[in-house]
């Protein structure tokens, strides 16, 4: 019996080092090998970053901070899933955390995959699942 290409497809795509797999599909939050291990990635496969001076369930990046470490901002109506929650920043906008802390990209990261951010001035880490 053969199986249909739709239903093998992403299950050796998810084989693949370095190609992201689904963390939760309500996040478009995802999971990828890179130098330093299992990571968290947004949908593009980009490294995501949590923040050691952040506090509690609020984001302690704003302005410049936030040009260097663009938050990662939730679509409007997203919910709340298992480990990944909300907050609201400063502008009304909502972003998205991986228990509890804040998420961000790294301006620097040029591909999926790079990790460039992990370790900046003793601070910001790579965001790894169950972390």
């Amino acid at each position: 019996m053969t199986r249909p290409t739709s239903l093998l497809l992403p299950a050796a795509l998810a084989l693949i080092p370095g190609l992201g797999t689904s963390a939760h599909a309500e996040t478009g939050i995802m999971t990828a090998e890179s130098s330093i291990g299992e990571v968290l990635t947004d949908a593009h496969g980009m490294t995501l970053y949590v923040f050691d001076k952040d506090s509690g369930d609020m984001s302690a990046c704003y302005d410049k901070c936030a040009e260097n470490w663009p938050p990662l901002i939730a679509p409007a109506g997203a919910e709340p899933d298992d480990d990944f929650g909300l907050i609201e920043r400063k502008d009304g906008t909502m972003q998205w955390t991986y228990y509890g802390k804040p998420l961000y990209l790294w301006v620097k990261d040029a591909k999926p995959g790079d990790v460039t951010g992990d370790g900046v001035n003793d601070v910001w880490h790579a965001a790894k699942p169950d972390d």
